[in-house]
């Protein structure tokens, strides 16, 4: 090994956000490095084999039409496609994938070693090395002193991890593999604030022993839909999954060990998800509730492993064993994994930029659950983020900063870096309030012109997008202007089992009625635009102009509520601002706005303890201060 070894950028941790990180900043030209502790777990799926569902889809959308990796693979490996509410409107529509765990992450690998200027080593970092205030590389366990411009920490559940089964614990950053010491301590001394959390799995069964013939089967859908706008469709045999409920007795014979549950015995510090919590803690929360919805899934295609979704657990191996065989279904079933719980360092978010570079030290971003997150597209999507920032700074160029208005990435990162996060955070729809304008039909829309401005994205992709903008401006003035006679639209809406005219009205007026739709008028009109078939482009034309049509209104309004929002967004706050010097704004604000350091008027306004009327206060002083 070379001892005066350098990068542009090194990547420490191979999972998700690791991955996409050392993905992107490599893509983008940088000469970088991914560390790992162990190399064949490179994009690991160490929870639930599955990618997307609510909100979370979106992420993944937004990823992909801006050059991240993790749709093309959800497509390639699949086992199952799933558009949920798809009953509700599009703006809650999330696909969701199950996939082949193992193929996953050699395909991961794959990508990693085929990308030019990205290189892999085995490692564990025990240190990094500094520069004043500046970052200047990392030292691995074995005294090697590798340097870079910028240093991304991508290191999951594994910063002192401790693993739980019953009153058991033993460090591990998942189990199987060896936790990471050192850093949280290093990072501490360095003013670093430093926190615990907890997250968990569920146990894995054997198939051979389920019995599938008593479970609810849930088949994916008839066409899938691809993640990736790399993917024209999906021709593949899919998986289905299952569907069964704990009862009464699961639930007691839960109970019996809850006096060897580290979580009821305060062995496990940590918070947890409020969202995904253990089962233990379900039905102590909903003791009302005789039972708890479960889910069987596949972990692969050449494997017999399921993942019992629902039902993440740490208590003891003697209990989960007797709990799961009083599932239906689950009589016979032998473990082939425990379920168990994992404490973790993380480090509170409101020490970071919205770049994700920490304020403390120049060229130091931290991506994926370091910061608080839980899932694998809020990961991903952290460390796409981080690389990109970390490669403009190491160029000198302006940095990549997402608004609340743009993408569900937005959403994510504006809430970690202006939220007292007090447990893991999980994307949802309702975080988004302008969710209707973000949907994950129209991400490539919004977001991909990013992707090729950083050279992630081919300019024949980009150009595609170019012409189809173009035609969904056509249709629309198309439809607009297009009214046809009563004798030739009446049989039309008959035929739907709408209400016929009496007066003449345009096309874009009839399909605001909800049992209208575009190809109803492919009798009338010869144009592609109105014919059913599986031309992408059109149908991608078909899908915009539909919406846009049937939710103008609605769309209007966020469009004004972004407009008046634009005024606090586009009001910068200096970093050294003298938030002490206003002695007019609550004693609350001051210390919040002290420890955020919000970078714009938009941002404090959304920290809690800030109030409105400290806003107005705050914009009267930034406001006599550009007068000045």
């Amino acid at each position: 090994m070379d001892v005066n070894e350098k990068y542009n950028v090194i990547v420490v941790g191979g999972g998700h956000a690791g991955c996409e990180a050392a993905l992107a900043a490599a893509r983008m030209g940088a000469s970088t490095l991914l560390i790992t502790i162990n190399i064949f777990t490179v994009g690991q799926m160490s929870c639930n084999p599955a990618i997307g569902g609510l909100a979370k889809g979106h992420l993944v959308k937004e990823l992909d039409v801006m050059g991240g990796e993790m749709g093309v693979i959800a497509d390639d490996t699949a086992l199952q496609f799933k558009v949920l509410n798809r009953s509700k409107g599009p703006a809650v529509w999330s696909l969701r994938t199950q996939n082949d765990r193992i193929a996953y992450s050699n395909a991961m690998r794959q990508a990693l070693e085929q990308t030019p200027n990205l290189y892999l080593r085995q490692h564990a970092v025990s240190a990094l090395l500094f520069d004043g205030d500046k970052i200047a590389g990392v030292v691995t366990e074995v005294g090697s002193k590798i340097y870079a411009d910028a240093v991304i920490l991508a290191s999951g559940t594994f910063l002192n991890g401790l693993v739980h089964v019953g009153m058991k614990n033993y460090p591990g950053g998942r189990a199987g593999e060896i936790a990471s010491t050192g850093l949280s301590e290093q990072l501490f001394e360095r003013g670093f604030q430093v926190g615990r959390l907890k997250t968990g799995t569920p146990p894995r069964i054997d198939g051979r022993t389920i019995d599938f013939d008593v479970m609810e089967v849930q088949h994916g859908d008839d066409r899938p839909i691809p993640f990736s706008h790399k993917h024209d469709r999906i021709d593949v045999e899919q998986m289905p999954c299952y569907i069964t409920r704990t009862t009464p007795e699961t639930h007691e014979l839960l109970r019996s060990g809850f006096d060897r549950s580290p979580l009821y015995a305060g062995v496990i510090r940590g918070l947890g998800p409020r969202y995904c919590p253990s089962v233990e803690d379900k039905i102590v929360r909903f003791a009302d509730k005789e039972s708890h919805q479960l889910f069987l899934e596949p972990e692969g295609r050449n494997t017999n492993e399921y993942y019992l979704n629902g039902f993440s657990t740490s208590l003891p191996e003697d209990v989960q064993i007797k709990a799961v065989r009083s599932v239906p279904g689950l009589e016979r079933a032998r473990l082939t994994r425990l379920g168990y719980a994992i404490e973790y360092d993380y480090f509170p978010p409101s020490q970071l930029n919205p770049t994700l570079e920490t304020k403390y030290v120049q060229g130091l971003y931290f991506a994926g659950q370091i910061n608080g997150t839980s899932g694998y597209e809020e990961a991903a999507a952290q460390g796409f983020m981080a690389a990109v920032n970390a490669v403009l700074k190491i160029r000198g160029e302006a940095p990549f900063v997402l608004d609340r208005s743009e993408a569900y990435i937005g959403v994510l990162i504006d809430d970690l870096v202006t939220k007292d996060l007090q447990e893991p955070y999980r994307m949802f729809t309702s975080r988004a309030e302008y969710r209707l304008l973000l949907r994950q039909d129209n991400a490539d829309l919004r977001l991909m012109k990013y992707g090729h401005k950083f050279g992630l994205i081919g300019s024949d992709v980009y150009s595609d997008l170019l012409k189809r903008q173009e035609a969904i401006r056509e249709a629309l003035k198309f439809l607009r202007s297009k009214k046809p006679s009563l004798q030739e639209i009446n049989p039309v809406l008959q035929k739907v089992a709408t209400s016929p005219l009496e007066n003449i009205e345009s096309i874009e007026r009839l399909l605001k009625r909800p049992e209208v739709h575009l190809t109803d008028f492919s009798g009338l009109y010869d144009s592609e635009l109105f014919q059913n078939s599986d031309d992408r482009f059109w149908n991608k034309v078909r899908e915009q102009v539909e919406i846009e049509i049937k939710y103008e209104g609605f769309l209007n309004r966020q469009k004004q509520q972004i407009m008046r929002m634009k005024e606090f967004e586009d009001l910068k706050i200096p970093h050294d601002f003298d938030y002490e010097s206003i002695k007019s704004i609550s004693n609350e604000a001051r210390e919040k706005l002290v420890r955020f350091r919000p970078g714009t008027l938009g941002q404090a306004s959304r920290i809690l303890g800030v109030s409105p009327s400290d806003v107005a206060v705050l914009m009267i002083y930034l406001n006599s201060g550009k007068r000045r």
